[in-house]
């Protein structure tokens, strides 16, 4: 039978099954309460907490609870100041997005301002432009390499983010044509970079694993830090970790659940990082709780597979387990932090990239990022030769070279928290609030350009 578009028992089943969204700021004081109803599915958790933090919103607590068809949740979020949500346009934008049908995608016509001043909305980069991927065993210098061939190319980086995690390392980055600033479609000149590029990667790379793609703009793309996940869950292999991070799995056998327990020191994104993986390997999630105690976060999921079958044998108790303590460790950066920003220009990158390896710098993380015509990047380096801590006469040596801002952190990065400031001479930057990554990315971006 032929759907009518007048049939009102169809309207009354898609508005009962559309996502009931409520914004609670009388409940808590400290916090706003992102409260979610709605018919279950796979994956729809991630995509809630993904939205929350792509908004740069803190999510301090969650509580998770579905009866396998509906599911309810709660989010205690705030702004990256410790703020309450107050502003009418990010609300809304947070229930049109939540939302499904007419009262959702269709109306999100327009994109939001964050807290941060990042623009997010309708025709994101990710869709927009076209995207190099790259994954393998870790070197130093790789991803100068990388950014080197991408000028010679014609490209110009206009975001990218690179991850370390033990021997690996993995990068998205989302390039336009130099010459026009307009994407790159042509699929011939999409070939070439490929190919080139798997010439630098793929040299001295010992297993097989490695991989490189290169494709033009496309809608639905994963979002770049899970795909990240992704790209280093392929091959990559981790302890059970140490005594700050424990992860168990266990059995709720009289309720038809395994139970995951996640006990680590506490840090930004923690959550999506979790629940990416837990996503990824195909595992849903009927009842969650999520808090943080005295800088120690506690995240406990009762979950099923897909298939809606728990986790019965040892082996798949323990690549689950390998998996969480990756997902949670990658996002941890080690090193002296570096804050390079500038007006944006053609192979900015590729300057920067070089003039740290040339340094004797190793990258373990870096974040890079372009709005209209103002650029800056964050990198955690290492020396190159012990994997130690990076000289700081070499960090000055980078700053002069380049003649832009960059700014020095002392190690104590580990989780996302820094424990005090270096300012390097000639640095124009004053000791800031100890926020995210991605709260300093963009904090600080009208301070550094005028």
């Amino acid at each position: 039978m032929e759907r009518s578009k007048s049939c009102p028992y169809f309207d009354l089943i898609e508005s009962f099954n559309r996502p009931r969204v409520c914004i609670d700021n009388e409940t808590c004081d400290d916090c706003t309460l992102v409260k979610v109803d709605s018919a279950n599915k796979h994956g729809i958790l991630l995509e809630m907490v993904e939205l929350l933090t792509d908004l740069d919103l803190v999510i301090s607590r969650s509580y998770i609870s579905s009866d396998g068809v509906w599911f309810m949740d709660v989010f205690h979020v705030t702004d990256q100041l410790g703020n309450k949500l107050t502003d009418d346009s990010l609300i809304r934008y947070i229930q049109q997005s939540l939302c499904a049908g007419k009262g959702g995608e269709a109306g999100l016509t327009m994109g939001v301002t964050t807290c941060m001043g990042r623009m997010v909305g309708p025709g994101h980069i990710a869709a927009e432009h076209a995207v190099v991927e790259f994954s393998g065993t870790d070197r130093p210098g790789l991803l100068s390499e990388v950014s080197a061939l991408l000028s010679s190319l014609d490209l110009h980086v206009v975001s990218a983010q690179a991850w370390t995690h033990r021997t690996r390392a993995a990068c998205v980055a989302f390039v336009v044509d130099r010459a026009t600033g307009r994407p790159v479609t042509d699929r011939a000149t999409l070939a070439h970079v490929e190919d080139q590029l798997r010439n630098v990667v793929g040299a001295h790379q010992p297993d097989p694993s490695w991989r490189i793609s290169v494709a033009g703009p496309a809608q639905g793309r994963a979002q770049p830090e899970r795909r990240l996940h992704q790209l280093m869950e392929e091959a990559e292999e981790a302890d059970e970790g140490g005594d700050a991070l424990s992860v168990s799995v266990e059995s709720c056998e009289e309720k038809g659940y395994s139970v995951v327990n996640v006990r680590s020191p506490d840090r930004a994104k923690l959550l999506f990082d979790t629940v990416c993986a837990l996503t990824d390997m195909d595992y849903g999630v009927f009842h969650a709780a999520a808090s943080s105690r005295e800088g120690i976060a506690y995240q406990e999921y009762y979950i099923r597979r897909k298939d809606g079958c728990t986790i019965d044998t040892v082996a798949q108790r323990a690549k689950l387990t390998r998996r969480l303590v990756a997902a949670v460790e990658r996002r941890v950066s080690q090193g002296l932090r570096l804050e390079v920003a500038t007006k944006d220009r053609v192979g900015l990158l590729s300057d920067v990239t070089r003039a740290l390896r040339e340094s004797g710098m190793s990258i373990s993380r870096a974040e890079i990022a372009m709005r209209g015509e103002r650029a800056l990047g964050v990198f955690y380096v290492t020396d190159a030769s012990s994997g130690g801590e990076a000289d700081l006469a070499a960090v000055e040596t980078v700053r002069r070279e380049i003649g832009e801002a960059v700014v020095t952190v002392v190690p104590g990065w580990s989780w996302g928290r820094p424990r005090d400031f270096v300012k390097v001479p000639g640095s124009t930057m004053e000791e800031k609030p100890r926020f995210s990554l991605g709260s300093l990315l963009w904090s600080q971006i009208g301070r550094f350009v005028q």
